[in-house]
């Protein structure tokens, strides 16, 4: 396995040094800037917009930030986001509409018994449970197995570059 910016990983290795809590509470007596730490692999790349750099030749974290979320990684996670999130969102919403429609317009056949005292309105109202609780579902199950992973190796990468720039870390003072 390797991280967002090709990085052989141990399988079996796990990370104990979690920079967002190692952050300083404070920021006083640290530089505004840091010296620039950008990864080779986020700085490749036609059409990457040109970072914008202090005269001392200093990064900020605004800086460092963009350039991530310009990168290739970040852009994959966000694009496997919304292959799911679009078709989803209009799926479930299409079926939502459409049991208000039918609700309103044909009040007949959703009166209609299906078992007992069981009507069709019944069951699409509880469909519509059963559909939120799938979607909760198979939203968890995709973040989890096709962007948790690479969202997290961008959230290493990123935390190890802003590291010791004040105010880069979210909780940060």
């Amino acid at each position: 396995m390797h991280s967002s910016d090709g990085r052989p990983r141990d399988a079996i290795s796990v990370r104990n040094d979690d920079p967002w809590h190692a952050a300083l509470d404070s920021a006083c007596g640290e530089a505004d800037r840091v010296p620039a730490r950008v990864p080779a692999a986020a700085s490749e790349g036609p059409g990457r917009a040109e970072r914008t750099e202090p005269r001392d030749g200093a990064v900020s974290a605004a800086d460092i930030y963009l350039e991530v979320q310009r990168g290739a990684a970040f852009q994959e996670v966000r694009s496997r986001y919304r292959r799911f999130v679009v078709p989803a969102f209009a799926a479930f919403f299409a079926w939502y509409v459409g049991y208000v429609v039918v609700a309103t317009s044909a009040p007949g056949l959703m009166a209609r018994p299906v078992a007992g005292t069981v009507n069709v309105a019944m069951l699409a109202g509880l469909g519509q449970f059963l559909s939120t609780f799938l979607l909760t579902w198979a939203y968890a199950r995709h973040a989890r197995l096709r962007r948790d992973r690479a969202a997290l190796e961008l959230r290493w990468d990123t935390q190890e570059l802003t590291r010791g720039i004040p105010g880069a870390v979210p909780g940060g003072r």
